[in-house]
């Protein structure tokens, strides 16, 4: 099932790339801003199965953004993606509750799999929580 993606970089050409690898491989609709207030805005309007976002940032990083997303939705995977990784900022990333943490330059195939983990996992959650209601309520599971 395609999923809307939000994707947050201020470098253009990234957001391109992005774009385009997501258009081309996947069945995936990719909206793309270049601000990091504006993709907290669309964030926070909902709609979006997951949120790529780059870790340096003017403004809002990625780890502040990622803390502002799960104020509003705790479940939405976020992936951060860098050049300047340390183990500290994948740390800090998974510790916040960051899905992956990918550094760049990264392969086509790593970012299309990581999607597609993130995506997988996000639907397996949102069963997870219906069954969960299911049983609680005593209700037939189907």
């Amino acid at each position: 099932m395609p999923g809307k993606l939000l994707i947050v970089d201020d470098e253009p050409d990234m957001l391109k790339l992005l774009s385009m690898i997501i258009k081309e491989k996947t069945q995936h609709e990719a909206v793309t801003t270049n601000t990091p207030l504006e993709a907290l805005e669309l964030a926070r309007q909902g709609g979006f199965d997951l949120v790529i976002a780059d870790l340096k940032m003017p403004g809002i990083d990625g780890i502040e953004l990622l803390d502002a997303i799960r104020q509003t939705d705790k479940d939405i995977p976020v992936i951060i993606i860098t050049a300047f990784g340390t183990v500290e900022s994948a740390i800090e990333t998974m510790g916040k509750g960051g899905f992956d943490f990918i550094t760049k330059p990264f392969k086509k195939e790593q970012i299309l799999f990581t999607i597609d983990k993130a995506l997988k996992w996000s639907e397996m959650q949102k069963e997870n929580k219906l069954l969960k209601e299911q049983l609680k309520n005593n209700r037939p599971v189907t």
